[in-house]
């Protein structure tokens, strides 16, 4: 009898330990992925203001947006002030998206309420004197800025609205330099809106060996040949994140330190995977969870020529995600078909974590710890009161150096 089996067990049972049959129900980190009001990672992000379009996307036409699990009307007034609504009339429910855009705001369909981009009903043209009780009535509304070619809402308690940071790497250009701005989702790997949780996304940016792995050796070269090269590769948490330091030997003896960085609330602060030329991060990336299931990116960057941007979006046998047939994705899988089919949201309970994802462990920790921080009452990384703060300054980047 086999000394590895249980008495009156047989060898083919024996075989069979360990199928799926009786698999515990899998779960997931809802404090880190769940975005809605209420909800800690909601609460988290509620605390910063996120880019919610392209400057050029407020207009007198209305738009639907949903954020952070949040359906949302914006418009821009003749006055030309971006305003974020709630999409549904104060007065009698009606949706705004079917409003007409004025000089003072934006008029409700249904009976003509008129209110103004912080929500102020101040006209009600069926009601005495265009509405004696017009100031009682509010929309509700968000609060929107404009920098960098993008439209920011702070979507938080209004005591604890911070500013709108400024960042070096879009502030201080070089010569013959421009600020470009992308809605395409560049770094996302696929569509424009992405079916997954934006967290599986945020994880992926402290994750350096997926590039070698499906950027590369998997998937055909990607981006360029030095990519390939197995780094050697350390985490440490700074302020506003986690940073990831990879370090190449190049052929000819030079090392490539490329540094990047997951920073506060979603930022994705990463260096050209095409390495076209060394120095500092071009280009800032900023996540927006659209709700628990979808997320889109939203970028900005130092350019010379319009359409650098669109130019960084990855490519497979000389095409864009869009173009490649079914069987060329399952055969060459990037990003999106990586992070979409872990799931709409993956099942932490199943992984089985090890030393190569010490950073997503960093990661992991860094935010819950900002979750913890909100949940005393205290500000969270990265946020400011102080209109005379600096611009943010990140040591990201592609940097070529001697051998050590």
């Amino acid at each position: 009898m086999n000394p590895t089996l249980q008495a009156g067990e047989t060898r083919s049972a024996a075989i069979d330990i360990g199928t799926a049959y009786g698999r515990k129900r899998p779960s997931y980190n809802a404090a880190l992925t769940e975005v809605g009001a209420g909800t800690p990672m909601g609460e988290l992000l509620r605390r910063y203001w996120h880019p919610v379009g392209l400057t050029a996307d407020a207009s007198d036409t209305p738009r639907k947006l949903r954020v952070l699990g949040e359906d949302l009307i914006l418009f821009r007034d003749k006055a030309g002030r971006p305003g974020l609504v709630y999409p549904h009339c104060a007065h009698r429910g009606t949706s705004l998206y079917y409003g007409k855009v004025e000089e003072r705001g934006i008029r409700c369909c249904y009976h003509g309420w008129l209110f103004d981009v912080q929500g102020q009903c101040v006209e009600q043209p069926c009601e005495p004197d265009g509405g004696r009780s017009k100031h009682r009535v509010r929309q509700p509304w968000y609060p929107v800025q404009e920098r960098y070619g993008l439209l920011w809402a702070y979507m938080g308690p209004p005591d604890k609205k911070p500013i709108l940071p400024r960042y070096d790497a879009l502030e201080r250009l070089d010569d013959g330099e421009f600020i470009e701005t992308n809605d395409a989702s560049i770094g996302g790997g696929g569509p424009q809106i992405i079916d997954c949780n934006w967290f599986q996304h945020y994880e992926n940016l402290v994750d350096p060996f997926h590039v070698v792995v499906l950027h590369a050796t998997f998937s055909g070269t990607q981006f360029v040949e030095q990519m390939a090269l197995m780094p050697d590769v350390q985490w440490d948490t700074f302020e506003l994140g986690v940073r990831t330091t990879s370090i190449r030997t190049l052929p000819d003896g030079k090392l490539f330190r490329r540094i990047s960085l997951a920073a506060t609330p979603t930022l994705r602060v990463i260096p050209s995977p095409r390495i076209g030329k060394f120095g500092r991060v071009e280009s800032i990336g900023w996540i927006l969870p659209i709700d628990d299931h979808s997320f889109r990116i939203y970028v900005a960057g130092r350019v010379r020529e319009a359409g650098e941007l669109v130019r960084m979006r990855s490519r497979l046998n000389g095409r864009l995600w869009e173009e490649l047939a079914e069987e060329e994705h399952q055969r060459l899988p990037g990003d999106y078909e990586a992070q979409v089919s872990q799931g709409a949201i993956a099942w932490h309970s199943e992984e089985h974590l090890a030393t190569s994802d010490r950073g997503i462990v960093m990661l992991r920790r860094y935010m819950q710890r900002q979750i913890e921080r909100v949940q005393r009452g205290e500000d969270p990384a990265g946020v400011s009161f102080n209109p005379d703060e600096g611009p943010v300054v990140f040591d990201a980047g592609n940097y070529l150096e001697d051998s050590r």
